[in-house]
């Protein structure tokens, strides 16, 4: 095919292109096509109608976002250096799949599937070196691995062996003696996972490196994974520094609130009165799922609640570091089809260690596609011989002669490149052996080269791909222009904010209030003995510590002003001066002391900084809307909007 065949074809197509995605809006001097508008538009409406009214009401706020994300363009936000690196991090993640032997990444996926049909307990031993360590550095690290291998297998018990001198270098030894416990693919790094899972049930590995740097990993039991757990729980925190005194206080709350469930009362009722994990509370105690392939929790917890054998059954209280559990079971789900499971596999291999396995493959297809030319062989001795290292610094002479190191596509890489990157490598291991060194350099910096030039084309070869760089930029872009313009600037622009808020004084008020001691008891006679005591002159403090003198939930104590109408107990109800009538609400009974009664007021700006901050940004950036609306000509093309169900 002749090069002007190619370059008319192109053309063609590109034409082509432009006709089939049309230009659906006009911003200033910006184009949106259908296809970017209509990408954003079903990404943010799943189920889309496609009518009149609703396509109408998404442009007001697509305008309002393409008018915002072209202003930081035009201020030059884009070439800000911070906005780069930004970009940069999530372009290379999103480059990540782009970047990968397929037929290999697809393998791999399969054998996390395999995995996590078992779970494996192990211990191990560590041998710290670092990812860069020089061959002989590692090589004294792998020596130092299989002296402790020999002595294990000679019988020397493996915790003993991983406490002792010259043992394990991971910090929780001595707590543990190396044992992880169970664990399932994708929870531990790619090459420990597989060294665990290769290795046969009461045998050792040999060592086997990772980034920590080499383990030895003894198999103690697989057995066949317990599945995905869905479970709530009431929880009583503690700290593991904490006196006697409250975790003792702990320990007979949680046995009393398990007393109470035992004798009927509802689990809802129990996470709502005393659970003090307080983002569970609203739903019934409802935590993530965890198990195999998902989260873990502590062996205890874990442990807990999947002995539990009925859907429904809760656990006796169950210790673990972070205070004491009532786990209830909700459903265990065994392992999904590789069918229903493939998506979410394949979006942590490409996050995981084995990435890095299917990218080297990758680049060893790009070397053949691009007919890679090395000329190393012959020109890597010139850089054993001139290249020095001494204090930190590299000692490179300079030479006319710059010859190709290698070639690939239309890219020459010469020695002066690879003399500039070898130049900014600092961390050179002491007593390395230089020309490893250089060797191992020079072949890192060749795959990175080859991979960049990929990365770099791939705008131009998956549309999808640039599709999702473009709405990356803009998101970042929005960001830091609403940043500056619209949440910061109502922060920092005090004189400003005490203006709005004088101007509109009146959308700030506090509506009636009492300042009052409520006393939330958890039955009608506690609450009885409550008003008692309070009638006999006792404070508050006083009346509480005597009310829950036999059990720590008898009470809880609220002194501070609250609106009534706010306050989802208060609300409706009318309080005399003094001590209220007992009443009885979501199941608890409360008893109202009210020290005074506060009419509706206007509030000061430091009652309510934040409903104001909040509402001074709605200003500022209605403003600001008004302003770009009027500096940029936004036309929409009806028809095209209209048409785009068709």
């Amino acid at each position: 095919m002749s090069k002007q065949f190619v370059f008319l074809f192109a053309l063609f197509v590109g034409y082509a292109s432009m006709a089939q995605d049309p230009i659906l809006m006009q911003v200033g001097d910006r184009a949106v096509t259908r296809s970017e508008f209509l990408q954003i538009y079903l990404k943010n409406n799943p189920n889309p109608k496609f009518d009149k009214a609703s396509l109408d009401d998404y442009m007001e706020l697509f305008k309002k976002f393409k008018l915002k994300v072209i202003e930081a363009e035009n201020l030059g936000y884009d070439t800000l250096p911070k906005l780069r690196n930004e970009l940069d991090g999530y372009r290379k993640q999103l480059a990540t799949p782009y970047l990968i032997d397929s037929a290999k990444n697809n393998a791999l996926v399969q054998e996390g599937y395999e995995r996590m049909k078992y779970e494996v307990r192990a211990s191990h031993i560590l041998i710290r070196v670092a990812p860069d360590a020089s061959p002989a550095d590692s090589l004294a690290a792998y020596n130092r691995a299989l002296e402790l291998r020999k002595r294990l297998l000679k019988g020397e018990k493996f915790d003993e062996v991983a406490r002792g001198k010259g043992g394990s270098e991971d910090e929780s030894v001595k707590q543990n003696g190396g044992e992880l416990g169970y664990f399932s693919a994708f929870q531990m790094v790619y090459p420990f996972e597989s060294a665990a899972y290769n290795t046969p049930v009461g045998e050792i590995s040999m060592p086997t490196r990772t980034r920590f740097g080499y383990h030895l990993v003894k198999v103690h039991d697989k057995r066949p994974a317990r599945g995905v757990m869905s479970a709530a729980h009431i929880m009583i925190v503690v700290k593991q520094d904490a006196d006697e005194q409250v975790k003792e206080n702990a320990r007979q709350r949680i046995h009393e609130i398990h007393n109470k469930l035992k004798a009927g009362e509802s689990w809802e009722d129990m996470v709502m009165k005393y659970s003090e994990d307080y983002g569970s509370r609203n739903t019934a105690g409802k935590i993530s799922e965890f198990g195999t392939g998902k989260q873990r929790m502590v062996p205890e917890f874990e442990d807990a609640a999947f002995s539990l054998k009925n859907d429904g059954d809760y656990t006796e209280p169950v210790q673990t570091a972070y205070g004491w559990h009532i786990i209830k079971r909700l459903n265990v789900q065994n392992l999904g089809s590789f069918q229903e499971l493939e998506k979410e596999i394949q979006q942590r291999v490409n996050r995981d260690d084995r990435a890095l396995s299917t990218q080297k493959s990758f680049i060893e297809k790009l070397k053949k596609e691009y007919n890679l030319k090395d000329h190393s062989r012959k020109q890597l001795k010139w850089f054993h011989k001139k290249a020095k290292f001494a204090n930190g610094v590299w000692s490179i002479p300079n030479t006319k002669r710059n010859p190709v190191l290698f070639s690939f596509s239309s890219v020459q890489i010469t020695r002066n490149d690879f003399a500039d990157h070898l130049s900014g490598i600092t961390n050179v291991p002491q007593n390395a052996d230089l020309k490893a060194f250089i060797n191992m350099k020079y072949f890192e910096f060749m795959d990175n080269q080859i991979l960049a030039y990929e990365e770099a084309q791939l705008d131009t070869k998956y549309p999808a791909f640039r599709a999702l760089m473009t709405e990356y930029n803009d998101g970042v872009l929005l960001y830091e222009i609403m940043n500056d313009k619209v949440w910061n600037k109502a922060l920092r622009d005090t004189s400003g904010l005490r203006s709005f808020f004088e101007a509109n004084r009146g959308q700030f008020r506090w509506g009636d209030r009492l300042d009052a001691d409520v006393f939330i008891c958890d039955t009608k006679e506690i609450a009885q003995q409550v008003m008692d005591l309070v009638k006999q002159g006792l404070s508050a403090k006083e009346v509480t510590d005597k009310a829950n003198g036999k059990s720590a939930l008898n009470v809880v104590l609220r002194s501070q002003k609250m609106e009534i109408a706010n306050t989802d107990y208060l609300k409706g109800r009318t309080f005399a001066e003094g001590v209220n009538e007992i009443f009885e609400h979501n199941g608890k009974f409360y008893v109202v002391v009210n020290k005074a009664f506060i009419p509706a007021s206007n509030k000061e700006l430091e009652d309510t900084r934040g409903a104001v901050t909040a509402a001074y940004q709605q200003y500022l950036e209605e403003r600001w809307v008004t302003e770009l609306m009027e500096k940029y000509k936004v036309v929409v093309n009806t028809d095209v909007l209209y048409n785009l169900g068709k």
